[in-house]
């Protein structure tokens, strides 16, 4: 679908150290603000998913496995709506705008967060508790879809055609902050509060802080400015509507555009599966398989998320100057390269803690590698027309397949196998996919101007 359009370049080198435009700021704050508290949520929910196992899968009380994986079933299920809410809420964003769309998701996305934090469990609510989780999960992965596609649509079509990497890796470096403020509270109410009294109701409080967050994002976007880009669409389709000539979208166009999102995803599973193994599941599988703390867990997925955030941005600076191609692929390809021996070396007893440490910081970093280009890869690939459904439909399928399924994966096969190398052997099969996908990329993609 890209080598088709021909496009303008972008600016020469000399016109990077222009002064950025506060509205391009402002979008950036008002795009990212959504992701982080979406990523704050669903890293909460797998930071603490043994204790929701255990309050709203297991009633009889036996802490099996098998409501962990129900857990994560559910944690699944709220991915598969990803790619409905970005058809829906894409449909109307490219259509209606991209403001109003992102200002409906953030009321959702909010409002079902906070409700998870009020549920009854099943001690309380019987049977229904399970269902009515389920269909919390399943209108965040609503919103959930319908946000990515909007937040990176706003940050491309307003950042400055050489820095579309940098202005895009914040939505990525946003799912690294959510993911840490996240992890962040985890941490503060196991230090705090006893286990009786985090199993209790301290998990709660991280869902109810959605709130305020979900109040200070609702202000921003309420503030934000159509984009540039689909303003300059306005005249020709209010014309065409004008005249009646409104035209339906061609056949062969429409397999072109779901030729170009299957690509798209194709390029993005390395991301989503190593991100999400590395950065979400890894706290269960270190409990569940390892034998390790809560507060051990969490140690490692900071460290991994710490490490995560540390290039996510670099990458995509980077990215703006070689190519989103060769950043890339070489994040894909260290993640097959590591994925074995990281995991060998934290089932090593007699690996210190410093080695660990480093091992999972360095995991995470190769996922930024990929998830910093990301976003401007993606915005790349489509004309404005399509932008905010292709993008985040791709998005939506390869987190759904690829991160949705993770933690169901991993735990059902290692109960089923025995072996503690899943992860590893998901990681690998993925990102070398992911590498083959990439190497399609153009080389120039990153100088070239998005098209209307």
């Amino acid at each position: 679908m890209e080598s088709r359009h021909t496009t303008t370049s972008a600016p020469p080198g000399g016109a990077r150290g222009a002064a950025v435009p506060p509205r391009s700021r402002g979008a950036l704050v008002a795009g990212s603000v959504g992701n982080f508290i979406e990523w704050y949520e669903f890293g909460v929910y797998g930071w603490f998913a043994t204790i929701i196992a255990a309050r709203f899968f297991d009633p009889a009380g036996t802490g099996g496995a098998e409501a962990l994986v129900k857990t994560y079933a559910s944690f699944a299920l709220a991915f598969f709506f990803r790619p409905v809410g970005a058809a829906l809420f894409g449909r109307i964003g490219d259509r209606a705008g991209r403001r109003p769309t992102l200002i409906l998701v953030i009321l959702l996305m909010t409002g079902a967060t906070t409700l998870i934090g009020l549920l009854p469990t099943y001690a309380t609510l019987g049977a229904a508790a399970p269902w009515l989780l389920t269909l919390l999960r399943a209108v965040q992965g609503l919103s959930a879809g319908g946000e990515f596609g909007g937040a990176v649509s706003v940050m491309t079509e307003f950042a400055p055609p050489y820095r579309r990497g940098l202005y895009g890796a914040w939505q990525s470096f946003t799912v690294a902050l959510g993911l840490l403020g996240g992890a962040g509270v985890a941490a503060a109410l196991a230090t705090v509060l006893t286990q009786a009294q985090l199993e209790d109701w301290g998990w709660r409080v991280p869902f109810l802080l959605t709130l305020p967050m979900g109040l200070g994002a609702l202000w921003l976007r309420l503030r934000l400015e159509e984009t540039p880009s689909f303003r300059r669409r306005e005249p020709t389709r209010s014309a065409a509507a004008a005249t009646g000539k409104a035209t339906r979208t061609a056949p062969a166009a429409t397999g072109e555009a779901a030729r170009a999102i299957a690509l798209a995803a194709g390029r993005l599973m390395g991301w989503s599966a190593a991100g999400y193994t590395f950065l979400v599941v890894l706290p269960s599988y270190l409990q569940s398989s390892l034998n390790a703390s809560f507060r051990q867990a969490l140690v490692a997925t900071v460290l991994g998320n710490l490490g995560f955030a540390a290039t996510i941005l670099p990458a995509g600076a980077l990215s703006d100057r070689v190519g989103r191609r060769a950043v890339m692929v070489t994040g894909a390809v260290l993640a097959v390269l590591l994925a074995f021996p990281l995991l060998g070396l934290l089932r090593d007893p007699s690996a210190g803690a410093v080695a660990k440490g480093l091992a999972v910081i360095a995991a995470g970093a190769v996922v930024g590698l990929m998830a910093g280009p990301g976003p401007a890869m993606l915005a790349e690939m489509f004309p404005t027309h399509v932008r905010y459904t292709g993008l985040g439909l791709a998005y939506a399928l390869s987190n759904a397949v690829f991160s949705g399924c993770a933690g169901l994966i991993v735990t059902w096969t290692i109960e089923r196998t025995g072996s503690v190398d899943v992860p590893a052997y998901y990681v690998a099969a993925t990102c070398a996919v992911s590498a083959l996908a990439l190497a399609t990329l153009p080389g120039d993609g990153h100088r070239r101007a998005l098209r209307d």
